[in-house]
């Protein structure tokens, strides 16, 4: 059974996109593992890290991304029934392993998803609404998981800033997060929110259990800045165990950001520059904070707990 993580952070603009990518590339390309990548933001940015416009836009005309999975779930009487292993892209960027699910622009109707979650509870008199809606939200992104789930060793999702059904239900159906932030205030307002949404989630959902893999910073400028970036990084280190930072960053490299434009990510369009070294060296730490997990625990890797690591 594949390792499911969500990346995400209540902000937006911190790099999550950049890190799933990359990070899912070189697990792929580095470690010979089999990576699915699936896109639950509208913008659309680990679509198109990995797929050109035109590929998308081709996918998008059959009906396979993400939203006709969810139309299906909304609308069950729908004539046309594609599987989840129907919307995968595999093979993107010409990396064996690496498989993509892509997003859409215009993932799911928010009136439809209430309309027939109402309908359900009142088909049931003694249905409480709450608890209709709750268990839509923990089986959503977990029931369109689990026919290609023992087909990976890791499934990312790239999750929408905020705290939209998508990102709620990815949550709940990931073992682990990672949780990207740049070393500035408001970056650190989001892993704030973000750990009180998911602690609300717990309230919610008896059965949660996933846990923090990692915060990894993304830096974005150097000289003053740096010294400024070393003050805040201190202070996220007297909130947060060290087993819970990694201690690889991502440097500021314009390589990363130029990568978009070639619809790869950076550790395939320039390998060598610092950006995609710095990724590699972060995937290593990733699967040894895992391995390590997995020694102390004497679990399967699907049941994973680093809360022993603390």
């Amino acid at each position: 059974m594949g390792l499911v993580i969500s990346t995400v952070n209540m902000k937006g603009g911190v790099g999550k996109t950049t890190l799933t990518v990359n990070l899912a590339t070189c697990l792929a390309k580095n470690h010979g593992l089999r990576v699915l990548v699936i896109d639950l933001d509208t913008q659309i940015s680990a679509t198109l890290s990995l797929m050109s416009p035109h590929d998308f836009a081709k996918r998008r005309k059959e009906r396979r991304t993400l939203t006709y999975l969810m139309n299906q779930v909304i609308r069950p009487n729908l004539k046309k029934k594609l599987t989840t292993t129907d919307i995968i892209c595999p093979y993107v960027c010409n990396v064996k392993g690496l498989d993509l699910m892509p997003g859409d622009i215009e993932l799911y109707d928010e009136y439809l998803v209430s309309e027939m979650l109402h309908q359900k509870a009142t088909a049931d008199g003694k249905a409480d609404f709450d608890d209709v809606w709750n268990k839509f939200e923990k089986n959503l992104i977990k029931d369109i998981l689990e026919p290609v789930i023992n087909d990976y060793d890791f499934i990312i999702m790239d999750c929408a800033p905020g705290y939209n059904l998508l990102t709620r239900s990815g949550i709940v159906a990931s073992n682990f997060y990672l949780l990207p932030a740049r070393p500035e205030p408001l970056s650190l307002v989001g892993i704030q929110l973000l750990e009180r949404r998911i602690a609300k989630l717990r309230e919610n959902h008896a059965s949660l259990n996933i846990n923090l893999l990692g915060i990894v910073f993304i830096l974005s400028g150097g000289g003053i800045m740096g010294r400024y970036y070393r003050q805040v990084m201190q202070r996220v280190s007297q909130d947060y165990n060290a087993n819970q930072i990694f201690k690889n960053r991502i440097p500021l490299d314009v390589n990363v950001a130029k990568a978009v434009d070639t619809f790869k990510p950076a550790v395939l369009s320039t390998p060598n520059s610092g950006g995609a070294k710095a990724f590699a060296r972060l995937s290593e730490e990733l699967l040894e904070k895992l391995e390590a997990a997995k020694s102390l625990t004497g679990k399967d890797s699907a049941k994973l707990n680093l809360t022993q690591l603390e």
